[in-house]
């Protein structure tokens, strides 16, 4: 389980209020600047997203929780299936490819099962996997728009606040009715930083690295699947996977291999 991103909010927003001051807290709590800016920006974000997108939102945040690729044990997998190709032909694949979790995988075996040509199935799953990578990029552009739409929400509510305060600007009232709108018009401002930079730019972050991670494991997993249907060598056909990894990824693979060999000695 991934709490990165939850706890870099929590944290930002405790060292926020720490900055602030425990006494001084009250300053900073004002009911029509939460309104003016999460009500807008919300409202906003609704108004510029068909109900299918805000349908997956809550989806997205057990992604931020837990990363479902693991490019490893896809290329292990594909190994695996290299092995059982070449010793007992395609068709002893189809079994396998039932027992996948995966729809991409799944999808990819059957098509090499029911001896689609190579290229086919690199048009197919190729296609695939850009409407996934379309899908996951207008999900992070709702993030994105949320981030710009809170400051812009915040300025609307420093707007109000300073035009209030300069109808209220009389010898009568005094500095009373000038301070309170003044206050309005400073924290919608804080509001709309506040909610963009601590909210929706790391969530957008965080879901562009889920789908950076996931579009390598649909490449590895398309390459595999070309690879044992042309009927690569499986010791090959790995090798040629883990070059797809990052560095840290390869180095993290190399020292388990070792750690295995020294434990058969």
């Amino acid at each position: 389980m991934d709490l990165t991103t939850f706890i870099g909010i929590i944290a930002g927003l405790v060292l926020v209020l720490y900055g602030i001051g425990i006494k001084d807290l009250g300053n900073f709590w004002d009911l029509q600047s939460i309104i003016i800016v999460i009500g807008g920006t919300y409202a906003a974000l609704i108004a510029s997203y068909p109900a299918r997108v805000l349908k997956q939102l809550p989806k997205q945040f057990k992604i931020l929780l837990k990363n479902p690729y693991n490019a490893m044990e896809f290329i292990d997998q594909l190994y695996e299936l290299a092995i059982i190709a070449r010793k007992s032909g395609l068709l002893a694949l189809e079994e396998k490819a039932n027992t996948m979790q995966d729809p991409f995988f799944r999808e990819g075996l059957m098509l090499i099962v029911d001896s689609t040509t190579p290229q086919q199935v690199s048009e197919i799953l190729n296609n695939t996997l850009d409407y996934i990578s379309e899908r996951h990029s207008e999900i992070i552009e709702f993030y994105e728009k949320g981030a710009g739409y809170a400051p812009a929400f915040g300025m609307v509510g420093t707007l109000i606040g300073l035009v209030n305060m300069l109808k209220s600007m009389n010898m009568d009232q005094g500095a009373d009715g000038i301070s309170q709108n003044m206050a309005i018009a400073l924290i919608t401002t804080f509001y709309g930083s506040l909610l963009a930079n601590m909210f929706f730019m790391p969530i957008a972050k965080k879901l562009q690295v889920r789908s950076d991670e996931e579009f390598l494991c649909r490449k590895i997993i398309i390459e595999g699947i070309l690879a044992i249907q042309a009927g690569e060598n499986p010791n090959f056909l790995k090798e040629k996977l883990i070059a797809y990894l990052p560095q840290y990824e390869k180095t993290k693979n190399q020292k388990k291999g070792k750690g295995g060999a020294a434990e058969e000695e």
